[in-house]
């Protein structure tokens, strides 16, 4: 009985000593040297920084978002070229793809009143294509993924497009991500 008495003790002490000391005032923490790689990026250039740019790219027949770290979140135009210039290394060697080339050309977005709107032009009429389908989803979700972005319309020659939702029918109102949730699928 004595021995498990002294063994408890000393257990106690041991483990006492094994806590974080106790400072009288907060003192500075260093950061881990870095960019930490994240599990899917594009490159070193993406994995520094402090901000998340969220971008929606296909992979199968689904929407799948990607989250990069960048310096800062950029406006809506250039996280827009981001989503056009397509997959990063990684994220290509992880299954993603886009539905972007081919489709329709994209010429650039501005933001109004918390709505997106976005230019295209070429490629064809809208055909209801699921290619199609999921290029506007692309957009749609990688645009509406941003705090200050509230739905996305599409023109083509300064006039309201028609593009289609994830049933296939067509609309001219502003979009969100909830038009393509049948085709948004897990990471």
């Amino acid at each position: 009985m004595r021995r498990r008495v002294s063994s408890l003790i000393c257990a106690v002490f041991l483990l006492a000593g094994c806590g974080v000391p106790v400072d009288d005032a907060p003192r500075p923490v260093q950061s881990p040297p870095g960019p930490l790689p994240s599990p899917v990026g594009g490159g070193a250039a993406s994995n520094a920084g402090r901000a998340n740019e969220s971008l929606c790219f296909v992979r199968g027949d689904r929407l799948v978002t990607v989250v990069r770290r960048v310096d800062y979140l950029p406006d809506v135009d250039t996280h827009l070229r981001h989503l056009l210039a397509g997959p990063g290394n990684m994220e290509r060697d992880a299954g993603f793809t886009s539905a972007l080339t081919g489709t329709a050309s994209v010429a650039g977005a501005q933001l109004s009143g918390g709505v997106a709107d976005v230019e295209v032009g070429g490629a064809g009429d809208e055909t209801g294509r699921s290619d199609e389908i999921l290029a506007f989803g692309q957009i749609v979700c990688t645009l509406t993924s941003r705090a200050d972005v509230h739905g996305v319309t599409f023109r083509r020659d300064g006039q309201p497009l028609e593009v289609p939702r994830a049933d296939g029918s067509l609309s001219r109102l502003p979009l969100t991500a909830t038009d393509y949730a049948p085709l948004i699928g897990r990471r």
